[in-house]
């Protein structure tokens, strides 16, 4: 078994930016039977941090893609495991995306494969996503609940003018049943980019979900 410190020490490296020694850390995990979700929800703590140290103007733009790549290489090693979850199903569909400004995926990819796992269609539009792009997505794919994720607070003016912008422009007919948001947000995130609900928790983004759809 591997020695209790994982609980922190996974998260310390990656806000570090330890690249080689955040992986090594990982394949450990693994190879001791951790559970997939723990690991990823550990490095999802070291993300935040790198995110709290760049609004600090202690990293700078550099240390967020360098923070990201490292979060690649671990969700290669990772997500696997919990790919093999997935299901087929028409529970609904969703579009997922990270708002302009910010490049966290972390948090938008756990939410992404739990959801799946429970028969939702994910139509992930990727991190940095402008307005106009989740516009363009709606009008594709028709989804029945837009999601957001933004994960530093320099962003959320961009989330604000994102969702604005989609509920000025997207027609009756097309309208998702809800704009979701999640990530580092709560209710008064909620209230100032007028968003219909908010999450930090992948689980309970999956309820969420179910229960919308479970709206007449």
């Amino acid at each position: 078994m591997l020695d209790i410190d994982i609980h922190w020490e996974l998260g310390t490296l990656l806000a570090e930016l330890e690249e080689e020694a955040v992986l090594d850390l990982v394949r450990e995990s693994l190879a001791n039977g951790v559970e997939p979700l723990t690991i990823i929800e550990l490095c999802h703590k070291g993300m935040i941090e790198v995110g709290e140290r760049y609004e600090k103007g202690q990293y700078f733009i550099s240390g967020l893609i360098m923070a990201g790549e490292i979060m690649i290489q671990v969700g290669q090693l990772v997500f696997p495991f919990l790919e093999s979850e997935v299901v087929t199903g028409d529970a609904g569909s969703i579009v997922l995306g990270t708002v302009e400004g910010d490049i966290h995926f972390v948090g938008k990819d756990i939410f992404k494969v739990l959801v799946q796992g429970y028969g939702f269609t994910v139509h992930d539009l990727g991190v940095d996503v402008p307005a106009s792009k989740f516009l363009a997505s709606i009008h594709e794919f028709k989804p029945d609940i837009l999601g957001i994720s933004c994960l530093i607070s320099s962003a959320y003016e961009d989330m604000a003018e994102t969702i604005g912008l989609l509920k000025k422009y997207v027609p009756k007919d097309l309208s998702p049943r809800a704009y979701i948001i999640g990530g580092r947000v709560d209710e008064l995130v909620r209230r100032e980019v007028e968003a219909d609900f908010w999450t930090k928790d992948g689980m309970k983004g999956v309820r969420l979900c179910q229960k919308i759809m479970a709206k007449d």
